[in-house]
């Protein structure tokens, strides 16, 4: 494997490509429009040159920078080995990609989605090889974090599945092997306890100050909940628990209507400048 392609230049496109460039691969970046990919090229140069600072790359910037070629369109994707897919978290949006994809790539090509939560299974229906479909999620930062979270669909064979794990750990990871299911495993876990502390805040039973120092203090968690909720960014959060209670139907994956009432004001949280708390 030699050429890597990364749909999405945003946060998370971007810290793909760039622990892809850092491992040696040549990274082919692309967004629907030139100031998105200049962005994203952009906050990779940033972060490359604090690694550098730092002594944590062991290329210059230089070197692990003409590794990525910037794209507006897909067409280049033809000549890649695998793609990263890193775009809205939208089921049609993402399936509308596969199909434009999937008659562009070759048919060895591999597609690996870093949603956070949808179907595999329903984002490989939407192309001609279902076997070669898998979910990659990374975890924000990319380039500090060092999860990836495997998720095999339905159709997803044996040869994927260990072409996804051994780049994913060539990059430097560690993976975890999670079968298709509503937010896979992380998530699934850390998604309810946020909007549960949401609903200890709505409820009035403690501060959101308090509620953090507590979850740090009491249970090691090394920033609070309502401060993770705004780093994820509280739509994304929302959009995800959704999800989680359309799949299961369980009332108990219900969001806090706190969460909805922020959302509907703009107040996403850290991108923003305001959330549950302010920046």
């Amino acid at each position: 494997m030699q050429t890597i392609g990364v749909i999405g230049a945003g946060t998370m496109g971007s810290g793909i490509a760039q622990v892809a460039a850092c491992a040696g691969y040549q990274v082919i970046l692309t967004d629907i429009q030139k100031e998105f990919v200049d962005r994203g090229l952009d906050n990779i140069r940033k972060s490359l040159e604090r690694l550098s600072a730092k002594g944590k790359i062991k290329d210059s910037v230089a070197a692990v920078m003409d590794r990525f070629t910037a794209r507006t369109g897909l067409e280049d994707l033809e000549r890649v080995d695998l793609v990263f897919e890193v775009i809205i978290e939208n089921m049609e949006k993402k399936k509308d990609l596969y199909r434009e994809i999937d008659r562009i790539c070759g048919p060895e090509v591999v597609f690996c989605s870093n949603t956070s939560g949808l179907s595999i299974t329903e984002m490989a229906s939407a192309t001609k090889r279902p076997d070669r479909m898998i979910g990659t999620h990374f975890f924000n930062p990319v380039p500090v974090m060092e999860l990836v979270e495997i998720i095999r669909g339905l159709d997803t064979s044996d040869e994927t599945y260990m072409m996804a794990k051994k780049l994913c750990e060539s990059f430097g990871k560690k993976t975890i092997t999670v079968n298709e299911a509503p937010l896979f495993a992380v998530n699934r876990i850390l998604v309810p306890m946020i909007n549960e502390a949401i609903f200890v805040l709505q409820e009035g039973i403690a501060s959101k100050e308090d509620i953090d120092l507590g979850m740090k203090l009491g249970a090691n968690h090394p920033i609070g909940p309502l401060a993770l909720a705004d780093l994820i960014g509280l739509d994304v959060l929302l959009m995800v628990m959704e999800t989680l209670y359309t799949e299961t139907a369980d009332s108990k994956y219900r969001p806090a209507t706190l969460l909805r009432k922020l959302v509907r004001a703009g107040h996403y949280g850290r991108k923003t400048g305001r959330g549950f708390y302010e920046y």
